[in-house]
């Protein structure tokens, strides 16, 4: 567990107008299609955070020259689909499931051996999900026994193309098949449940692959090039979303947050807070590298109480955490079902978003797959995010609406997914303090 923590004062209200860091999903395709593209690559709005600089290390690793983030700016050399070369050691992608999970898909096709790990957290992470149909593919990885990290992927192994229906919806064992397709002989076809993030498949297409997408279903062959094109990442929605909720439940917030992603597979927390009372208006809609963007304006709102949508759980499950913030200061009982996905996140995010809506005096009851939170008053007191950037920031909001201070333990990862929250929440109104 981390020295740092959060203590957040309760009271006051978020204005004035703001842009959130980078989107962390396209920050990471951006690096490893970039990598593997023709040409030089500039990427614009890259997210400065520990993931996304764990996939940029990991590439450098492997031969690929890319400039120090300066700015969000990024320039990467690319050294085509099989220019990639074998790192001299393990890769080390640190707290990144996505960074993994993409990963082994990209470098089973490649020629070289290599083992990818990471930290203790994303050490207890499922990984089979991506293993199993990768192994169908032909690959040849090695987990634990327990199906996780560390990975160990053998190079110089063919790969085929597999026709894969999807278990759960998941946008990183789409993305992670997909990568592998590229090395694969013949086509890759991958049908998901329920639509999921689609930034793979923009980002390939922005780069010239040529792919099928249509009624759920994604396919692609191997052998095709990347061509390097200059990419401008959006405001990430999941750093967005903190604010949304925070500007929802504090009396008198007026925010608007600019050039936020709204790609329709992302953007279910818009619509579960509408649903809820958010008074959130959506203007200045364009388009941006084959992103839509646009910006936030919301005001403080009354929230109550609904049955989320369990069509709207793809399309948000980063922002459930913050959702849940907004559930415990609603009026009445809000009820999520069809979320078992939460509990093998980086942390359980059920059981921990439960536990410490509970401390502060909420009736939050976990189950196997959601949690149904009856709104009331929150309290002070102290809760514990385990690592979980996300949970520490939820509950930094959580103060906005609380009767006394609220101290968040182990905050480390903030820096994960979004640098710099602490200065930017307080410069909106957020009266929070790193213990």
């Amino acid at each position: 567990m981390s020295d740092t923590c959060f203590k957040v004062s309760p009271g006051g209200q978020l204005t004035g107008r703001l842009r959130v860091p980078g989107d962390k999903s396209i920050s990471h395709r951006s690096i490893m299609l970039g990598s593997l593209a023709d040409g030089v690559t500039e990427v614009s709005g890259f997210l400065e955070g520990a993931d996304s600089l764990a996939t940029l290390q990991a590439f450098r690793a492997m031969g690929v020259t890319i400039s120090d983030p300066a700015d969000g700016q990024v320039t990467i050399e690319g050294v085509g689909l099989h220019g990639l070369q074998a790192p001299a050691q393990a890769l080390d992608l640190g707290n990144s499931g996505t960074s993994m999970r993409l990963m082994s898909g990209l470098l089973a096709g490649q020629s070289f051996d290599v083992t990818l790990s990471g930290d203790a957290s994303l050490s207890t992470r499922p990984m089979r999900r991506v293993v199993d149909p990768l192994l169908q593919m032909g690959a040849r990885i090695e987990t634990t026994t327990a199906g996780t990290a560390p990975l160990q992927v053998r190079g110089d192994t063919p790969l085929h193309g597999i026709d894969y229906v999807m278990p759960v919806a998941s946008a990183q064992v789409k993305s992670c098949l997909l990568l592998a397709g590229l090395y694969a002989g013949g086509t890759t076809c991958v049908t998901e449940p329920a639509p999921t993030r689609d930034h793979t498949e923009r980002m390939l297409s922005g780069m010239g692959y040529p792919l099928l997408s249509e009624a759920g279903q994604v396919c692609l062959e191997g052998g095709h090039a990347l061509q390097a094109i200059a990419i401008d990442v959006p405001a990430d929605i999941s750093s967005a979303a903190f604010f949304l909720v925070g500007a929802s439940i504090a009396p008198g917030s007026e925010l608007v947050l600019e050039h936020v992603g709204m790609n329709p597979t992302r953007t279910g927390v818009i619509d579960i807070l509408q649903q809820m009372g958010a008074a959130i208006d959506v203007s200045n809609r364009r388009e941006v590298g084959g992103e839509p963007v646009a910006d936030l304006h919301v005001r403080a709102a009354e929230l109550h109480g609904i049955e989320i949508d369990p069509a709207l759980v793809p399309l948000a499950i980063d922002e459930f955490p913050a959702v849940f913030v907004a559930a415990a200061c609603a009026s009445g009982r809000t009820v999520l079902t069809g979320a078992e996905e939460l509990r093998v996140k980086e942390s359980d995010r059920i059981q921990v978003m439960a536990d410490g809506l509970q401390q502060l005096g909420i009736a939050a009851t976990p189950t196997p797959d959601g949690m149904l939170i009856d709104g009331g008053r929150l309290t002070a007191g102290q809760v514990n995010s385990h690592g979980d950037h996300r949970i520490a920031m939820a509950f930094a909001m959580a103060a906005l609406s609380a009767q006394g201070t609220i101290e968040i333990l182990d905050c480390e990862n903030v820096n994960t997914s979004f640098p710099g929250f602490v200065g930017l929440a307080s410069k909106t109104g957020l009266a929070i303090e790193i213990g």
